[in-house]
């Protein structure tokens, strides 16, 4: 076999055809390409004060230790979300990120043949993982930007093992109404896993993010996913997990790799949970760059989608890719979100007072023609 391209007819049939994730442009990529300096990078919804003290302390004193594995059960970090949440630990499953819950969850339930429901605008990775291990995705049509829950049950038949739902959803910051959400996981049949992604649950603020736990017990259908890379800072140790009923995080941790979070981002994460202080700051710091970032779109007389994240989508009213290349060359980096059918909108990181105020001014720029 002299032919490398024959290499892809080797791939199962849903890989060969698959479109990979496509992240933020690094900083280091942007100097490079325009050997630019100060860059400011508001793209991938990275948390803007970074990780906290007590983080940063366990990490520290950890390093000592790099040349041991790491604790594969991820005990005292699964201890202090027990705590945390009220749950067993045996409702615990650790990931490298909450991504790779999702990709566990599919490896595990999903096979050619069966279907995930998930709807249009939602996280991109829903569909990759739909798609690298064959099944058949399904797309609702988005309501208003977020999760229409009601042409989203239309499509559950006999064939549909998961259902994807991001909350707030991820890029357009929308979130679901709690009881309309709980009414919908009850609704669905005991054959069906409804994947609830809580990633940004944390600057929900008070309208109950915490409840869906409470569901836990009522639902063994339900996956909960949450992450450590937004409101704790530690998106570069990629450490999140799921929760769920005993049973299915079962299924989940045999398909799991072992060693599969490092021992950095687990006494990392156990720190972030006690250190209330960054957390309180990083949702101050958000909801205040939330307000300033809107303020500034509402005097260019741009709209945007009301967020619940810490991110917000606004609309330009006209093709993105060239605002977005423009506002590179001013050392801004957002992200363009025309793979989820919004070719029209940008999608910013509220990220610290000074860089809100570089990003809106480098836009406002663009916008006038001063490129």
């Amino acid at each position: 076999m002299n032919n490398s391209d024959n290499i892809y007819s080797l791939a199962v049939s849903g890989v060969q055809k698959l479109i990979p994730y496509t992240p933020g442009k690094p900083i280091e990529e942007l100097e490079r390409e325009l050997g630019l300096s100060n860059i400011i990078k508001l793209a991938s919804n990275e948390n803007p004060l970074g990780p906290g003290k007590k983080a940063l302390a366990a990490i520290q004193a950890t390093l000592k230790d790099l040349a041991l594995y790491p604790d594969g059960n991820g005990f005292n970090l699964k201890h202090a979300l027990a705590d945390k949440y009220a749950v067993d630990m045996s409702q615990i499953t650790l990931g490298n990120g909450s991504n790779e819950i999702l990709e566990l969850v599919a490896r595990a339930f999903l096979t050619p043949g069966l279907e995930v429901v998930f709807s249009q605008h939602a996280f991109a990775v829903y569909p990759i993982v739909t798609q690298a291990v064959g099944a058949t995705a399904v797309v609702a049509p988005a309501l208003n930007y977020g999760h229409d829950l009601d042409a989203m049950l239309q499509r559950v038949n006999d064939k549909t093992r998961l259902v994807f739902i991001a909350n707030p959803n991820n890029p357009t910051g929308t979130l679901l109404d709690h009881g309309r959400l709980e009414s919908f996981i009850g609704a669905l049949p005991d054959t069906c896993i409804c994947v609830l992604d809580e990633a940004y649950c944390e600057f929900v603020g008070d309208q109950g993010a915490d409840n869906s736990i409470t569901w836990l017990r009522q639902y063994p259908n339900l996956l909960i996913t949450r992450t450590f890379s937004k409101a704790y800072g530690l998106a570069g140790l990629r450490i999140g997990y799921g929760l769920s009923s005993p049973q299915l995080a079962d299924i989940l941790n045999r398909v799991r790799q072992p060693f599969n979070n490092n021992m950095l981002a687990l006494a990392a994460a156990e720190a972030a949970l006690t250190d209330i202080e960054h957390l309180q700051n990083t949702i101050a710091v958000n909801a205040q760059g939330m307000q300033f970032i809107t303020d500034g779109f509402k005097k260019l007389g741009l709209e945007w989608i009301p967020s619940a994240g810490n991110f917000v989508l606004v609309d330009l009213k006209q093709p993105a890719m060239p605002i977005y290349e423009a506002l590179l060359r001013k050392g801004v980096i957002v992200r363009p979100v025309g793979v989820y059918e919004l070719p029209n909108h940008l999608r910013i990181t509220i990220g610290t007072q000074a860089e809100n105020q570089l990003f809106l001014q480098a836009l406002t720029d663009v916008l006038s023609g001063n490129v």
